[in-house]
């Protein structure tokens, strides 16, 4: 990944609400992720563990629906491997101005030609459960990417518009943009839209309040990515407000969040959770056996 981001970059992002890159990892490693989808998506789980969500499973959902697995890194190394970088903590930290950043989960989606829409929508609006309850995120291309094959789209400036509700319906809406299109009308805005055209391994950062969603993939190739939310290192649990997935991890009456399911990637001090490049190295030895 690229060592540190100028500061014509970091103002970009904090103007723009997201930050595009023709490179975050190296190709060969991207393209070692991406063969892992087909068994993934089978339920073929290295580790032994589900995933926490598994929106596509193969013989049960339609094929023209995008595939989606949260916490992917806990059900195979070589997810882990990318997304638990020390590197992507470090510059999501420097990007959101927190002491440090740690996974709050990852992304694994996979659009094959003809998958249908996701529908646009603003992060931090599913992070009620967090103090504070905000996330910045690392998306990287696994395939060469286009607006025709169903890329992500940021909207210029929306992280500037407030809070919205969470959409209505994330999986292939009827109409992708019609949540996003309704708050900028309301904001007076017309949306300036930017797609995320990159070669496998480039990628994007944006900011949790950020519109983005993607379009049908029309081209004749997959589109496949991953993506690591992070949130802030010395983030906690809500007292009262739950989430009906990630709570399961939390301790009774004790709202710091553990680090065996929320480890730190990075912290100014030099800190990051004690197990996690061990754990990222087994992705090497899974492929060797």
């Amino acid at each position: 990944m690229i060592d540190q981001l100028s500061a014509d970059q970091v103002a970009q992002f904090q103007r723009n609400g997201f930050l595009i890159l023709e490179r975050l990892i190296d190709p060969d490693d991207a393209a070692r992720l991406a063969d892992r989808f087909e068994g993934l998506f089978r339920g073929e789980f290295e580790t032994g563990l589900y995933p926490d969500e598994w929106n596509w499973q193969e013989g049960r959902d339609s094929p023209d629906r995008t595939r989606q697995i949260c916490n992917g890194w806990k059900s195979d190394y070589t997810v882990a491997s990318v997304v638990l970088r020390r590197e992507i903590g470090r510059l999501c930290a420097q990007l959101a101005g927190w002491p440090g950043a740690r996974i709050a989960q990852d992304n694994v989606i996979w659009k094959p030609p003809g998958a249908k829409s996701l529908g646009y929508h603003q992060d931090n609006a599913y992070n009620a459960w967090i103090v504070p309850g905000e996330m910045l995120s690392c998306w990287i291309a696994l395939d060469e990417t286009s607006a025709r094959g169903g890329t992500v789209e940021y909207v210029k400036g929306s992280h500037l518009w407030g809070p919205s509700a969470p959409a209505k319906q994330f999986h292939a809406p009827a109409d992708y943009r019609e949540e996003m299109i309704a708050r900028a009308r309301a904001m007076g805005h017309e949306p300036d839209i930017h797609y995320v055209e990159v070669p496998r391994g480039g990628g994007a950062f944006h900011h949790g309040w950020t519109w983005h969603g993607s379009g049908p993939n029309r081209a004749g190739r997959p589109r496949r990515s991953v993506v690591s939310h992070c949130m802030s290192s010395g983030a906690t649990y809500h007292p009262t407000k739950v989430s009906y997935i990630y709570n399961r991890y939390k301790r009774m009456d004790d709202t710091t969040m553990d680090e065996s399911y929320f480890p730190i990637l990075w912290r100014e001090d030099g800190y990051r959770t004690a197990w996690l490049d061990a754990y990222m190295r087994r992705a090497a030895a899974s492929t060797k056996e």
